[in-house]
């Protein structure tokens, strides 16, 4: 074996993860759920008196002693799931997703104990008999946040992506579908555990993306921190809010809650300073957990950008095969007819559906925040591809206005051969009034023109 084979198995190996690794975290885990889990339940059973929460309707949930098998199955796709980890990357990342939802979910149920309200009914034969041994390790504390639902929600991302074939991968819904119902219908846990179970699952997905999701990291500017600082503020305030209000509406404060959490997490995004930890792969797609655990802060983006442009929706043409405007919902693009779209937006997915006649390239910025040089430049790159292939391109952000208007001036700037990012940018502004920059954009297409001018030079 030559040298050079020598090193690519060397690299293989290296990224691969030994069974003896795998079953070493298997053991790992398995040993610190069962002894964490166990700590909080007779830590809460030591108290004078435990409370219960459910809500009035959930009498009505009925008892279903078969569920009990589904409910115990997780435990056994917990422990497949580290076997299945052939790559170390992988299976690290599936450990810290796995560990967070533990710790967290544990010490919930260290700083507000809760128990099951009911009696649960007896039952017999093999479903008694889960029921007994259920009974046997299990008390009727450490309920929100369910840690069977956060458990579930990072398992069922796992294995939907490990398997490939359409049919398992129904079956797999269907029967993880089960698990998830199977809390409630054993009388294992009241309904407020779940929304909170999921939570904490979705935030260890957001947290701990694998490797291969989450590339281009950049270094975070003063600009990006101070954003940051601002969502901290408004995440604080309404988690203090939240406190105050779950004493008086329970449902009210679920939401407040989650929207604290996803400002919370969009904090973090700009903290970093990394388009990428939105997850926006290059389809334009945001995994479903993250989507659904940052939709206020998506759904906010969206309706602030149709808020700012009402009066001027529509996309403006600033050359040949070249527009820039908002990102499109399917009814815009249809109504405009471009058959490309280059999208720079991070925080919310791809609206439109696309066909083989539509070509879709990725490069997401964050907003408010100059991307890096390697950024701008993939992003100039792709609409340059596009105009080249004689596409009807739209260039978007979230308003048109600004990370739209930066690109197509760093485009004009090279297809035109100037030399002066002003110049570029107000050749954008004459086509679309409301372009905005700052100074450090300015800077950076400056840097950027002068590094294109220099590299042009020595080619």
């Amino acid at each position: 074996m030559n040298s050079a084979a020598l090193s690519v198995a060397g690299a293989r190996s290296e990224r691969d993860a030994s069974l003896m690794l795998r079953s070493g975290w298997l053991a790992i885990m398995g040993a610190l759920f069962f002894s964490t889990y166990a700590f909080a339940n007779w830590l809460a059973s030591t108290r004078a008196s435990v409370p219960t929460f459910a809500f009035a309707w959930e009498r009505a949930i009925p008892f279903m002693p078969w569920s009990i098998v589904p409910y115990w199955s997780i435990d056994v796709f917990y422990a497949l799931s580290f076997l299945l980890c052939v790559r170390r990357a992988a299976l690290h990342a599936h450990v810290r997703r796995l560990f967070t939802v533990q710790m967290i979910s544990v010490a919930c149920f260290i700083a507000w104990p809760l128990s099951f309200g009911a009696e649960r009914p007896v039952s017999s034969g093999v479903t008694g008999v889960l029921f007994d041994l259920l009974t046997g390790i299990d008390k009727p504390y450490n309920q929100a946040p369910s840690l069977h639902i956060g458990l579930l929600i990072v398992l069922w991302t796992f294995y939907a992506g490990v398997l490939r074939n359409k049919a398992a991968r129904a079956v797999l819904h269907l029967w993880f579908m089960a698990i998830g119902v199977s809390v409630l219908t054993t009388w294992q846990h009241h309904v407020i555990d779940v929304p909170t179970g999921a939570a904490v699952g979705a935030f260890a997905l957001f947290l701990f993306p694998l490797a291969d999701d989450v590339t281009g990291a950049a270094l975070p500017c003063a600009r990006s921190r101070r954003i940051a600082g601002v969502y901290a503020t408004v995440a604080v305030a309404l988690t203090a809010f939240t406190l105050i209000l779950v004493r008086h509406a329970v449902g009210a404060a679920l939401v407040t809650g989650w929207v604290s959490l996803a400002f919370a997490c969009v904090a973090w995004i700009y903290w970093q300073g990394s388009p990428a930890v939105f997850q926006k792969d290059e389809r334009g797609r945001i995994p479903l957990a993250v989507r659904l655990l940052l939709a206020p802060a998506i759904a906010g983006a969206f309706i602030n950008s149709r808020l700012w442009t009402r009066k001027r929706p529509s996309p403006v043409r600033v050359a040949t095969g070249v527009s820039i405007g908002r990102t499109p919902t399917p009814r815009e693009w249809r109504q405009h007819g471009f058959d490309a779209l280059l999208d720079l937006t991070a925080e919310m997915p791809r609206w439109i559906a696309l066909d083989q006649s539509h070509v879709y390239l990725c490069v997401p910025h964050l907003d408010l925040v100059p991307p890096t040089l390697l950024r701008l430049n993939a992003a100039v790159e792709a609409l340059g591809e596009l105009h080249r292939d004689g596409r009807d391109v739209l260039v978007c952000c979230a308003l048109g206005y600004g990370r739209s208007v930066l690109c197509a001036a760093a485009w004009i700037a090279k297809t035109q051969g100037l030399h002066d990012a002003r110049a570029a940018l107000l050749a954008v502004r004459s086509a679309q009034r409301r372009a905005v920059w700052s100074k450090d954009t300015v800077a950076l297409l400056q840097d950027w023109i002068d590094h294109c001018t220099v590299h042009g030079r020595q080619g």
